[in-house]
């Protein structure tokens, strides 16, 4: 399972831990302005924004699972089985397969707002990219600096919500989890009051009292609750070293450990690995399970105005600086 979210001080910052028991060997990859995608069924972009962000890259083509494009629009696509439901193809509307969704978005839009002028034709279609690569059931998150959306393909239909809280994680639908939050609303980042009944006096004997009953489990609607909490009560200043630093404590805050969800078969979920953009500057910084070494590249030292993807392998191995 997944966790996204959206983070602002100065600048904004937009990424995610992707939580797999499997790695499809991504890579950071830049696509320039004039790398074409050809769509299944929604024709061609041969001259479209440039963006960055982790893919597979399979046959020249850049199969994003999050992306940030030169305008700092981000968006990414995290499980959702059991809920995803694509449709065939439906005339008068915009025909995407969900694998094309990222840069048909990405390459077209510059805010939250002209996505939702294209989300209003959005029909997402069943058809895989390969038979050896089937679609996955995804839903996806939509950030700027201002707004988020969320884009569920549903048994209903389309459904798009806006995210006020510009975090996303997996099932149950994204209004449910919404709605879940109401559970919690006695949370708080202080020290709370006794109210449990007059005239007993119970003591407040640990900091973080405010926060008990806060989910601690790796349920996706655990998860949710929080890094809604976290993300909303996060506090750093304002430069690119604090910044970052906090996006990925709170990502840190719902990470996968090896061993806690065994996924049968010997194999156990955890973060493969954790990524913040900024979406302002277009730098991507990711870690990786077994690396906590923050990794950059920055798309702006690409030529954008090619053709060819640049594509950066993941640094995986732990990197430790020697003191002494």
């Amino acid at each position: 399972m997944c966790t996204a979210a959206n983070y602002k001080t100065k600048d904004h910052y937009f990424g995610r831990n992707l939580d797999l028991e499997y790695s499809y060997h991504e890579t950071v990859t830049v696509t320039p302005r004039r790398h074409p995608f050809h769509f299944r069924k929604a024709g061609s972009l041969t001259e479209h924004y440039a963006m960055i962000g982790m893919a597979y890259v399979v046959g020249d083509y850049p199969l994003y699972y999050d992306a940030v494009n030169e305008k700092g629009l981000g968006m990414a696509g995290l499980n959702f089985p059991g809920n995803a439901d694509y449709k065939p193809e439906e005339p008068g509307k915009d025909n995407v397969s969900p694998f094309e969704f990222i840069p048909w978005i990405l390459g077209q839009c510059a805010t939250v707002e002209e996505a939702k002028t294209l989300l209003a034709r959005l029909n997402l279609v069943k058809i895989d990219f390969s038979e050896e690569l089937p679609l996955s059931p995804l839903h996806w998150i939509i950030s700027d600096r201002d707004a988020s959306l969320t884009v569920e393909s549903v048994k209903d239909g389309l459904k798009v919500y806006d995210n006020p809280v510009g975090v996303l994680t997996n099932n149950p639908t994204f209004d449910i989890q919404m709605f879940g939050l109401n559970n919690y609303r006695y949370l708080t980042a202080e020290m709370p009051e006794n109210t449990f009944a007059k005239g007993l006096e119970l003591s407040a004997y640990s900091r973080g009292m405010g926060g008990m009953g806060l989910p601690g489990d790796l349920s996706s609607a655990s998860r949710f609750v929080k890094a809604v909490f976290t993300k909303m009560n996060s506090l750093s200043g304002d430069s690119e070293s604090e910044s970052i630093s906090q996006f990925f404590h709170i990502l840190g805050s719902v990470a996968q450990q090896r061993g806690c969800v065994h996924m049968g078969g010997g194999k156990y979920e955890i973060t493969i690995y954790s990524s913040c953009c900024n979406t302002d500057k277009g730098i991507y910084y990711y870690t990786t399970y077994e690396n906590s070494q923050i990794t950059a590249v920055d798309m702006h030292r690409e030529d954008l105005e090619g053709s060819a993807l640049a594509v950066y392998p993941l640094i995986t191995g732990q990197q430790i600086r020697q003191q002494n």
